[in-house]
Parts: structure tokens; C-alpha cells; sequence
């Protein structure tokens, strides 16, 4: 099978990186961090309909792009690189089925694993199973998330706490596990997010390395920083080639593995680059933390890892009867 990329999608992926890079570039991002999540860029959501981010794999015939899953992809890649805020993937999923969430005139938002994103700032809430029919998000408590460009609530009925392991985007307390299952859709397009944001950190950490001096020459020179860089380089591109497979054949099983690594590949490499940086990223002034604090909060995106852990297991089970 080749997963290269045609003639035809790199130049939708160089499109969406020259949109992202001249409406959402440095000083938009900063901006929206000061914003706190608050006040949805209106206009840069209409912007995104326009140029057919949401209707991307809506058919033609109903007034979308005609594209499919790879190409979906690939632009929600780029918008892992740049941190772009909102409920990208909820609006984009809602497209043909909620009336404005293609031409980006509706933002769109949903319940993944007991949690929403961007309420106070949606038109409309869709449960687990892509249905906006009553108020799935009624009574929804609000949290301190840790992104400060993802503004989160909590669903009622109570969120079981799982194992101790990794932070929390959302307390001190312990990271949420899913009051039902995932959207393999919404699972495989947060994980090209993640992709995105491990390939943005790995990039931010070369050239770091390249720039920054110490006892006079690049800290790159090093081989404790050599290493750093060579392993976050090596998990960029398995979660690459897994979130590309799964987006060619959409079986769950390859959503889970993509999941899985694009996950591992996006918290560990922002938190390498953090240390390729020193103290400096640790420094509100930087930008690296905040790709770390996104990485967090889209883990809880499709739910616990718990679940596509244990649907890989169950199938490694099962083919083993077999």
C-alpha cells in the first residue's frame, strides 16, 4: 500500500498551512491566550467554512469539497501545528447534518468522554452518537482546564477517575475516564491533531538546538540533546504512518493503534522539547508549554487510552482463537 502523498493533497495540505499561517499565525495565537478561551474567532470559524475545512468530505452534490478521510486528515494536521482553538472536529463531523456547521456559521461542539469543549461558545451539542435532539449538555459543570485555549464542562452522572499515571487536563485530582464509547471519526481526526502538535514540538526542538549556545557551540552538539531530538523525530513518524493508514482504511483497530501512538507522540515529544529548551519552556513567554497542555486535553478527547487499549487486546484475543 503507498501512503504517499498525491500531487493533490499536498497541495491541500501547503493550502491550509498558508491559511493557518497567515490568519492564526504567532500573534493570533497569542491573542486567543489572552482571550482565556473566551470569544470564539467568529470570523476565522466563517473563514475556515469558506475555504471548505468543515465540508471537507461532505459530497458535492450537497455543497461540500467532495474529499474523503485522508484529506480530512491532512488538514487537521495543520491545525494541530498551530494550536488552532475551537471544536474542530465536532463542527467538521456535524457538517450536512447541522444546518451552518459546513459554512462554519454554526460552531458545533459534543460530549466526547464526559466531557465538552467550547460550550458557552456553541450553537449546538451533539451526544456520543452524533445526535443533537435535546440538551446532552444540560446541567454541565464548568472546570479549570489546563489549556487555556480549551474551555471545558463537565456532563452530570460523575466521571470514574482512572489509574494514576499521567496529569490531568483538568485537575489535580486525577484525569476523567469516557461515560461511553468513542467516535472512531472524532478518535482518528484528534489523532492527526496530535500528529500536528508532535511534529510542530519536534521541529521547535531542532531548531532550538541548531541556535541555542552553550560552553560555545549549539547545544545540538550534545548528544544527551542529540538523542532527545532523534526520539521525538522516530515518534513523529510511526504516528504518522499509523494515523495515515488508519485514514485510508478506517478500521478501528488502526483508529486505536493511530490513537495510541499519536497521543504518546504528542505528550512526550512537548515535554522533550520543554527539556530541550531548559527553563525558557516553562516560561509563559514560550510557546511550548501550551502545546503540552493542548496534547493533555486532547488525550480525553476520544475518551480514557484505556478504551483503544483494551479494543486492541480484545482483537489480539480474539485473532489468537482464531
Amino acid at each position: 500500500m503507498d501512503f504517499q502523498l498525491t500531487e493533490d493533497q499536498r497541495a491541500l495540505r501547503d493550502g491550509v498551512r498558508a491559511l493557518l499561517a497567515g490568519r492564526f499565525g504567532p500573534e493570533a495565537l497569542r491573542a486567543a491566550v489572552a482571550r482565556g478561551g473566551r470569544g470564539l474567532d467568529r470570523t476565522l470559524w466563517r473563514e475556515l467554512g469558506e475555504a471548505g475545512f468543515f465540508s471537507l468530505r461532505l459530497p458535492e452534490a450537497d455543497g461540500g469539497v467532495g474529499l474523503g478521510l485522508p484529506e480530512a486528515v491532512l488538514a487537521f494536521e495543520e491545525a494541530g501545528r498551530v494550536l488552532l482553538p475551537g471544536p474542530l472536529v465536532a463542527t467538521h463531523l456535524a457538517a450536512g447534518e447541522v444546518a451552518g456547521a459546513a459554512t462554519g456559521e454554526t460552531v458545533v461542539t459534543a460530549v466526547y468522554g464526559g466531557l465538552v469543549e467550547w460550550l458557552d461558545e456553541s450553537d449546538a451539542v451533539r451526544d456520543a452518537a452524533g445526535s443533537t435532539a435535546g440538551d446532552g449538555a444540560a446541567g454541565a459543570v464548568p472546570l479549570t482546564s489546563v489549556d487555556p485555549l480549551t474551555p471545558l464542562h463537565r456532563v452530570p452522572g460523575g466521571l470514574p477517575v482512572d489509574p494514576p499515571g499521567d496529569a490531568s487536563p483538568t485537575s489535580p485530582a486525577g484525569p476523567t475516564g469516557p461515560t461511553g464509547p468513542s467516535d472512531p471519526l472524532a478518535t482518528l481526526l484528534t489523532a492527526a491533531e496530535q500528529l500536528g502538535n508532535a511534529a510542530r514540538t519536534c521541529e521547535a526542538a531542532v531548531q532550538h538546538a541548531r541556535t541555542r549556545e552553550q560552553f560555545g557551540q549549539p547545544i545540538g552538539a550534545f548528544q544527551a540533546v542529540k538523542h532527545l531530538c532523534a526520539q521525538m523525530l522516530v515518534r513523529v513518524e510511526l504516528a504518522r504512518a499509523a494515523v495515515y493508514a488508519a485514514a485510508v482504511t478506517a478500521d478501528p483497530m488502526d483508529i486505536a493503534a493511530a490513537r495510541l501512538l499519536a497521543d504518546d507522540a504528542a505528550v512526550r515529544g512537548a515535554r522533550d522539547c520543554l527539556q530541550v529548551h531548559g527553563g525558557m519552556g516553562f516560561t509563559w513567554e514560550s510557546d511550548v508549554h501550551l502545546y503540552l497542555k493542548r496534547a493533555w486535553v486532547r488525550t480525553r478527547r476520544g475518551g480514557s487510552a484505556t478504551e483503544s487499549e483494551e479494543l486492541l487486546a480484545d482483537d489480539l484475543v480474539a485473532g489468537a482463537g482464531r
